[in-house]
């Protein structure tokens, strides 16, 4: 359950932030999570709950967690497509020759402060 390292080195990361900040309180923190990450954000939220009385800050906090649909480029055809749906092999042309451009990303979007 790697969803529990993720948030630990989150909580982290928002303790530095809230002490350079001199907050006191974090009322929310908005995160993006990619569709492909890999993060089940069932298991996130309860790590989430586990972890944020152990932190002053993050006692009171809410986690939203907003997801980022994953998109594949093809670079025999030039095109994007969702990655989710067709997975690696291009639906326009068939190409296999494909990467994938975003979706798999975790990024701290807002820390809503009291």
């Amino acid at each position: 359950m790697h969803e529990m390292g993720i948030v630990l080195n989150l909580a982290r990361t928002i303790d530095e932030i809230v002490e350079e900040q001199h907050i006191e309180k974090v009322a929310a923190v908005v995160l993006e999570v990619g569709e492909v990450s890999g993060i089940m954000t069932d298991l996130f939220a309860d790590a989430w709950d586990y972890f944020k009385p152990r932190h002053p800050y993050l006692s009171e906090s809410e986690l939203r967690i907003e997801t980022i649909p994953a998109v594949t480029y093809c670079s025999g055809c030039g095109r994007e497509y969702e990655t989710v749906r067709y997975g690696k092999i291009c639906p326009y042309c068939g190409s296999g020759e494909t990467w994938l451009v975003k979706g798999n990303e975790c990024i701290i979007k807002q820390i809503e402060v009291f």
